[in-house]
């Protein structure tokens, strides 16, 4: 959550912040009314305390009717100060449900507006025209088929919809993608992880993902916790209610885990081939730093995103996303977009987001500074996934259905062509 010294120093900022992420900024104002009732009641009720303690000493000493009148105005007291306190917890229960719904107060240079109003930050690469090349590019699915590479059928037969088997060189090839992945993160100081994919739901909500979209997890009742639909959840929490030390640097983590979305409100959508399902692996780096320092991180996070892509040779582009279509948690977020040839538009592969200190409030993960203990602020972004299986398949594809693979893989794959069988 948003620091609530900002919003009470400088509430314009969060108004013009909720605006932008085309969210109401009357909430705002309902926070500082709720704040201002936890304090008047908490106020009265230390007042108060303070009288009731001075009584007791009084009436200790009075005798008589004094004494009477005195045990009477303590009764009275008694029962204001249970009053007021229960005033004060409630406004405190008020407070903190209406500051989970302020999302983090953007950035001043990232875009307003919604989905579609992001802006183009850098061009990388050109699509291959398979028009000049004579041939028609096939998508993804039909390529994978070809390479008997998963099996969708089947997918569908043991989980439903939006499952599948990854099979033969397909089940090579996410396994090679990851592991390169994993070792650009060693290349790069980070700590390999195997997180876990359950998590308790003071993490998940800590992390920022169940305040506006708990349709999209899906959650296990009957032991009360959630299935991650990244790592950067579990890594997250994994500081929770700590005191870092950063003397050294930043603390940069690489997580793998297979991850879980409902895909909620997306039928209809990108259900042909494995675009958008419900199970996954992936990559996810994620840093604990100053907040001075994340700027800085998330270029150098945004950077290492896309080396590997250009190392994948894959044509891409990166993006300053909008306001509107950043989650609760991002101050700011870049995603880099693949151009995939079947569907002739770039679509996200990656995007790494500068969450500043909103996670670390909420998980109460601090760091040692030079005036005290201070809230860390936290990075994220992804190094690998199985959807760039996607780009990577219908990029390089041959006339024949065949995949040539990139260089910098064939080594993890331990195959240079992928060739099929049907």
């Amino acid at each position: 959550m948003i620091d609530i010294r900002l919003l009470r120093d400088d509430p314009d900022t969060v108004r013009a912040s909720q605006r932008a992420r085309g969210e109401d900024d009357a909430v705002v104002d309902s926070v500082l009314a709720a704040d201002e009732r936890r304090r008047s009641s908490l106020t009265a009720f230390e007042r108060l305390r303070a009288e009731q303690k001075a009584m007791g000493k009084d009436v200790a000493k009075a005798q008589g009717d004094e004494k009477q009148a005195l045990l009477a105005r303590t009764k009275e007291l008694a029962a204001e100060v249970k009053s007021l306190s229960a005033a004060a917890d409630e406004a405190q229960a008020e407070l903190d449900r209406l500051m989970r719904t302020i999302g983090n107060v953007v950035e001043p240079e990232v875009p307003a507006g919604g989905e579609d109003d992001y802006v183009v930050v850098e061009e990388v690469g050109t699509p291959r025209d398979f028009a000049a090349e004579g041939f028609e590019p096939k998508d993804h699915l039909t390529l994978m088929e070809g390479l008997d590479a998963v099996d969708m059928e089947r997918g569908a037969k043991v989980s439903g919809a939006r499952f599948y088997f990854l099979k033969g060189a397909g089940a090579r090839l996410e396994m090679g993608l990851l592991r390169m992945g994993m070792d650009r993160a060693l290349e790069n100081g980070l700590v390999p992880m195997v997180t876990p994919t359950l998590v308790k739901p003071s993490v998940m909500a800590g992390a920022g993902f169940i305040d506006h979209h708990a349709d999209e997890v899906y959650r296990l009742e009957a032991d009360d916790l959630y299935l991650i639909g990244t790592s950067e959840v579990a890594l997250a929490g994994y500081h929770a209610d700590e005191v870092l030390d950063l003397a050294s640097g930043p603390l940069r983590y690489a997580g793998q885990s297979t991850c879980y979305r409902r895909e909620a409100g997306s039928y209809g959508k990108d259900t042909r081939g494995i675009i958008r399902v419900h199970q996954f692996n992936k990559i996810e780096m994620f840093v604990y730093c100053r907040p001075e320092e994340a700027q800085a991180e998330h270029e150098r996070l945004l950077g290492m995103e896309k080396d590997i892509l250009g190392a994948l040779g894959l044509p891409f582009r990166v993006i300053d996303t909008a306001a509107g279509d950043l989650g609760d948690p991002a101050a700011r977020k870049y995603d880099c977009e693949a151009w995939v040839p079947s569907q002739g538009r770039h679509r996200e592969l990656s995007s790494t987001s500068n969450c500043t200190t909103f996670q670390a409030r909420r998980l109460n993960t601090r760091y040692r500074g030079e005036s005290g203990n201070e809230v860390a602020a936290t990075l994220n972004g992804t190094l690998a996934t199985t959807r760039w299986m996607v780009a990577i398949l219908e990029n390089h594809q041959q006339a024949d259905g065949s995949v040539v693979l990139p260089e910098a893989l064939r080594p993890y794959v331990g195959l240079d062509v992928l060739t099929p069988v049907r």
